[in-house]
């Protein structure tokens, strides 16, 4: 196997494959950064593609899911398409009602991302973006360099990094979601899910935050200890009703220090694949992938329905540039983001 355009994904372009030595393949592209498959094998050693995607560019252009993108500048949601930053209101480019997600309908997700593969190839990759200022609204130039890294030991590792000429919000994040039972097995219901995280940042009707930071304890979004998610999709309090499931940023049971902590456990026990989630960032969102449905149809031409796979965006809280008592999001010239993700994957 060799880094460069794979013969099979002709729809795609150049392809970039990255393996480990123990079964882990993921490939990705230029457009968006985009993971557009990983696959891995289950506790029999059948192999499967466990993200979803599309088998065309075109697709990828006209997808609403942000399937496997880097994200940015803010990922999450923005509430009215403006913060104010050191006195100054800035207006962000709306794309979700009046509110920004994902960094607006022109952010890293739509962009061509410069690749340079490691010099082992299968190993890593390095991309690289200059965002202009005033990009989607945004204050001051932004340079970004986001690592793709597998390891011997099946661990997908993402490390962010960004500069900025002004003062600005950054809130990168990989947007790559997960079926372990294969993108074509059907729905994500019976994955068990823990999350290290007794808090989490309550929504309004619009999914964004109130401000507020409460306890897990008692509803249905508490997964300090394993859940099956099918157990509190279908709830009917209200948090649940509004995201229609789950779409919500756990506030995660961690230090203040910057290393990696664990943040996530999912195992799907058909397969018996695990993945593990560790992160340096202080919150991690949870969507269980009720919009799945209605867009272009998926890889092979195979259809997507709600719930088909999920996904766990390691990120600072949404709206955070409007809430003064959330983890701040605002990098100044002279200082620099990082952020480090690692995506773990096991069998049992």
């Amino acid at each position: 196997m060799s880094a460069g355009a794979r013969p099979d994904r002709p729809g795609l372009g150049q392809t970039f494959t990255l393996a480990s030595d123990r079964g882990l393949e993921v490939d990705f592209v230029s457009y968006g950064g985009r993971i557009v498959s990983v696959r891995f094998p289950d506790r029999d050693g059948r192999v499967a593609d466990i993200t979803p995607g599309y088998d065309s560019l075109d697709d990828y252009a006209r997808d609403r899911m942000y399937l496997g993108a880097i994200v940015g500048r803010y990922a999450n949601r923005i509430a009215h398409g403006r913060f104010t930053l050191d006195g100054i209101e800035h207006e962000l480019v709306p794309n979700e009602d009046d509110n920004q997600l994902h960094g607006g309908p022109g952010g890293f997700h739509q962009v061509i991302w410069d690749v340079e593969p490691f010099p082992n190839a299968l190993r890593g990759a390095v991309l690289t973006y200059a965002s202009p200022a005033g990009d989607q609204g945004y204050p001051g130039a932004l340079n970004v360099r986001v690592t793709y890294i597998v390891t011997p030991d099946n661990d997908l590792v993402i490390e962010y990094h960004a500069t900025a000429s002004e003062a600005t919000p950054v809130n990168l994040t990989q947007h790559t979601y997960f079926n372990l039972g294969g993108h074509e097995s059907g729905d994500i219901l019976d994955h068990e899910l823990t999350l290290e995280a007794s808090r989490y940042t309550p929504v309004n009707a619009q999914l964004i935050p109130t401000g507020a930071i409460e306890a897990v304890a008692s509803t249905p979004l508490d997964f300090t200890s394993a859940k099956r998610i099918r157990d509190g999709v279908e709830s009917r309090h209200e948090q649940i009703l509004i995201g229609g499931g789950y779409d919500h940023n756990f506030v995660l049971d961690r230090d203040d220090g910057a290393e990696l902590t664990l943040a996530a456990k999912l195992y799907e026990p058909r397969s018996g694949r695990t993945m593990e989630v560790l992160t340096t960032e202080p919150g991690i969102q949870f969507y269980s992938g009720s919009g799945f449905g209605g867009g272009p149809h998926g890889k092979h031409g195979y259809s997507y329905h709600p719930n088909a796979a999920l996904a766990l965006e390691t990120q600072h809280f949404p709206d955070s540039p409007n809430h003064p008592d959330f983890p701040s999001t605002i990098i100044r010239p002279g200082q620099a983001y990082r952020s480090v993700t690692v995506y773990r994957f096991s069998v049992r």
